[in-house]
């Protein structure tokens, strides 16, 4: 089952009209948290399993999907790794106006350090940077429109 999201804003919808403040829904295939907070609901969303896609591009067709993602010259090793988009909104490098960032270049992070946010319709999504290692550079601005696949950040991910 995958989760959309016109799932998750009939969810909030629901949530707006209750007393909780916190809701975490997980089943085998995502882990979904959403929190109330004085800036409206966030939203944290992991996929646990790669969900099967009617009409994804294989083969040649995704190679060259991938190729056209990728930025130029900037070949993905096993110690360097791009931060990537998974969804089209604007991306903000700290929690609210006026904050610090969540990183900087040379900040150290973990697998599940958020590193940034991208909100799509009042939503807000937490980004994780997925690996452990060292942000090595920041490649979009803070309140810039991004697409899915778009490189946000580089890391120096630790060898292991």
């Amino acid at each position: 089952m995958n989760l959309t999201n016109a799932d998750v804003e009939e969810i909030i919808r629901i949530l707006d009209s209750s007393f909780y403040d916190e809701l975490r829904l997980k089943t085998e295939a995502f882990d979904l948290t959403l929190r109330r907070s004085d800036a409206g609901w966030t939203e944290e969303r992991r996929t646990l399993t790669e969900p099967r896609r009617v009409g994804a591009e294989t083969g040649a067709a995704a190679k060259l999907q991938a190729a056209k993602t990728a930025a130029p010259g900037r070949a993905e090793t096993a110690n360097a790794r791009a931060v990537r988009a998974p969804m089209v909104g604007t991306f903000y490098r700290a929690p609210t106006p006026g904050a610090p960032p969540f990183v900087d270049v040379g900040s150290q992070v973990g697998e599940h350090t958020v590193v940034g946010i991208i909100e799509v319709m009042k939503l807000m999504n937490s980004i994780s940077a997925g690996a452990l290692g060292t942000v090595t550079e920041i490649c979009v601005s803070d309140g810039e429109l991004v697409e899915a696949g778009q490189v946000l950040m580089r890391l120096q991910s630790v060898a292991g």
